[in-house]
């Protein structure tokens, strides 16, 4: 019925709401730095870097972070965790006040924060399970998406605004301040019910149960399967659209930062539109076909699209376009993943598949910055017949080569996800459990 559309989802609106807010306040911090290291190297791969940092200590602790989080309490795993990455906000806003910030400080920074972020997902992924009932999981999933994607939206529109105000140091205050809602909230008004765990877990040593997530997805073939799949995915992704766009942007437009904050908040507006319909409408009943056809129809539309347009407005229609069918995508995935996986071992499941699925995404992000500083890009400048027919789709000048780059990523993740579209093994995690 309509009014139980949001039955049994009192505490979690509460947490979502407070960590919306405090997730606001890092994307802009994120997004004014990623001006700031843009602003002094002007490469491709010094982003890239600067995600590679992010990301690699996160998905290498990523199998003792899931087993702390199964047998920690989730509130104090949170509560810790937000408060290093609020320490590491408090750093870079000293070296910056003291005109002692550099690149490789950030670099640094980014890597101890994303060690403690490998305890923070695994924790607030749990907490969300215990917090929500069985039935909404793709409701919750679309909610989070919704707001991911405004966030996308805000983030660089008041970003810059913030940081046309009054600098970095401005942006990282206020980052500072959210982070302060979120955490007293957290603190005060949310309970999270404790996690019940069986004799033979309590008994079973620490490496054992590490592991556990990985002999789980073993026993699992279609699980372990669209993990792998999306390890692949991952890896192309973030070789295309889904890494290198500020790079793409910034270097097509002459560093300018409102053209970039305008795409990236088109992206979050697709994302934001197609959340808004998972939440409202009635979950599909295959979800497997949901999630490869989303996958290929966003690589089509988007590192395609962008690749072989070259003006403001359209980057921002293909940018849009492009991720709404992603909130479908990522919904309908994580309800699979909930739904196929005992709640008492999500923690340590959701941690192999991490550690398996984004190991990928460093890989990728380092290719991706080479190809282009040292291929791609150079090629582009070269003089050739083979570069004067390319010239032809993808342009001239800086920039073109990295849409090259977003053209094969493309047309390879469409024909992938439309190959396992195909494939009925993934249909048994379509199945009620």
């Amino acid at each position: 019925m309509r009014s139980n559309l949001f039955s049994g989802l009192r505490d979690f609106f509460i947490l979502w709401g407070s960590q919306f807010v405090s997730t606001l306040g890092t994307a802009m911090t994120s997004f004014a730095l990623v001006v700031w290291v843009y602003g002094q190297k002007g490469t491709a791969s010094s982003l890239t870097l600067l995600s590679v940092c992010s990301l690699l200590p996160s998905i290498l602790f990523s199998f003792v972070a899931g087993t702390i989080a199964d047998r920690w309490d989730k509130k104090h795993t949170m509560l810790v965790t937000d408060s290093f990455a609020a320490l590491g906000t408090i750093t870079i806003l000293v070296l910056y006040v003291t005109s002692s910030l550099q690149i490789w400080h950030l670099y640094i920074i980014n890597f101890l924060l994303s060690f403690m972020n490998a305890f923070q997902g695994p924790a607030s992924y749990v907490a969300t399970s215990l917090l929500v009932p069985k039935e909404q999981y793709v409701r919750v999933s679309g909610m989070h998406a919704f707001s991911g994607s405004i966030i996308t939206i805000l983030a660089p529109a008041l970003g810059s605004a913030v940081l046309a105000f009054g600098g970095l140091k401005a942006v990282l205050i206020v980052d500072l301040t959210t982070f302060l809602i979120a955490f007293l909230t957290l603190l005060l008004f949310i309970k999270i019910p404790p996690l019940k765990r069986n004799t033979e877990e309590v008994k079973e040593s620490f490496l054992k149960c590490c592991l556990s997530g990985v002999r789980f997805l073993k026993e699992h073939t279609a699980l372990l399967r669209i993990i792998l799949f999306f390890a692949f995915i991952n890896f192309i992704a973030k070789m295309g659209s889904y890494g290198m766009l500020p790079a793409l942007i910034l270097s097509r437009t002459g560093n300018d930062q409102v053209s970039l904050g305008m795409v990236e908040a088109a992206v979050g507006f697709g994302a934001l539109f197609g959340s808004i319909v998972v939440v409202l409408t009635k979950p599909a009943k295959s979800r497997v076909s949901v999630i490869f056809f989303a996958c290929g129809i966003s690589f089509l539309l988007g590192d395609v699209g962008i690749s072989l347009t070259h003006t403001l407005p359209l980057w921002i229609i293909v940018a849009f376009a492009s991720n709404v069918p992603m909130a479908f995508l990522n919904a309908n995935l994580t309800a699979i993943m909930r739904t196929n996986v005992p709640i008492e071992m999500q923690g340590r499941v959701f941690s192999a598949r991490d550690t398996i699925q984004f190991s990928t995404i460093p890989v990728g992000l380092f290719l991706a910055g080479v190809l282009a500083d040292y291929i791609f890009e150079p090629f582009m400048t070269t003089t050739s017949s083979t570069q004067q027919i390319l010239s032809l789709f993808f342009g001239i000048g800086k920039g073109a080569g990295i849409s090259i780059l977003f053209f094969i990523v493309g047309i390879i993740g469409f024909v992938t996800s439309l190959l396992c579209l195909k494939k009925p093994l993934y249909r048994v995690l379509d199945e009620d459990k």
